[in-house]
């Protein structure tokens, strides 16, 4: 066996080994969010068992969980809406317009997402219960748009940076604004990184839960924080339940980057078309 034969299937191999270690642990709880509680803490791993779907109606029989719901799609899809409309022209400045002050800008952009949530959380836990905002959806978009801000800024500057500028150049020789650039030029092209940054942006905040915890109490709980309430302390820990509500948790996040590359995709074919 020649050495690059041996290098292509030690690289399989490890390929192999990193997918099943991502992909097994979704397998396991979602086939645990059908189990019973005895068929999970049974000492030998159940494969085969009798599904139930008392978990699920458990969950989502629960008015707290319909109203976590509707407070993390209003919250975070605000919040992400509010931060492309503002990130993605920022960005593009960035790259097409740099100027002295503009790595100091990245920078700290940058450096917002180096801070952890607690020193974060705790001063505008402050600031909202000064100006009497605490527990409130609107003080939940406002601070997760400073979280979608820095995360589309900091992903669509070198996707614009990658946009070719001979491209934009020709574009204004035919008579084209800044606005115009920017919209039928610029952002369909790197349209494939920025969708990703909005979605990782997305994906940020609907899973953030140190920050809600601290700055909601019961009006604007997310859904993290609803599902973190679901179990209790001791030994009768309901692990199908939380099982299925983190499987619950996961569907919007996956629906949202579908209905995206659903978008992205008919785009691209209309526009090869």
């Amino acid at each position: 066996m020649s050495r690059r034969h041996m290098g292509r299937t030690v690289g399989q191999v490890i390929l192999a080994l990193a997918a099943f270690s991502a992909v097994f642990p979704v397998f396991w709880t979602t086939l645990n969010a059908f189990k019973n509680r005895v068929d999970i803490v049974t000492p030998t791993p159940l494969f085969f068992f009798t599904p139930t779907l008392d978990n699920f109606a458990y969950v989502l029989g629960r008015d707290s969980v319909f109203a976590g719901l509707v407070n993390s799609v209003l919250i975070s899809g605000a919040a992400v809406l509010v931060g492309a409309l503002l990130g993605l022209p920022a960005a593009y400045a960035l790259a097409r317009y740099p100027n002295r002050w503009t790595k100091d800008i990245q920078f700290f952009v940058l450096s917002l997402r180096f801070l952890p949530p607690v020193a974060v959380a705790i001063p505008l836990m402050v600031i909202w219960l000064n100006s009497g905002f605490y527990d409130t959806r609107l003080s939940m978009i406002v601070t997760y748009t400073l979280l979608t801000l820095a995360t589309v800024i900091w992903l669509s500057v070198p996707a614009f940076a990658r946009v070719p500028k001979e491209v934009e150049e020709a574009a204004r020789v035919d008579g084209y604004g800044p606005f115009a650039v920017f919209f039928l030029i610029a952002l369909p092209i790197a349209s494939r990184s920025l969708i990703g940054a909005v979605a990782f942006a997305f994906v940020l905040v609907w899973n953030e839960f140190l920050i809600a915890l601290m700055l909601t109490t019961s009006d604007a709980k997310t859904l993290p924080i609803v599902a973190s309430e679901l179990t209790q302390l001791g030994r009768d820990v309901p692990w199908g339940i939380l099982n299925a509500s983190v499987v619950l948790l996961s569907i919007p996040p996956l629906l949202f980057i579908g209905v995206l590359s659903g978008m992205l995709n008919s785009a691209f074919k209309r526009k090869s078309s």
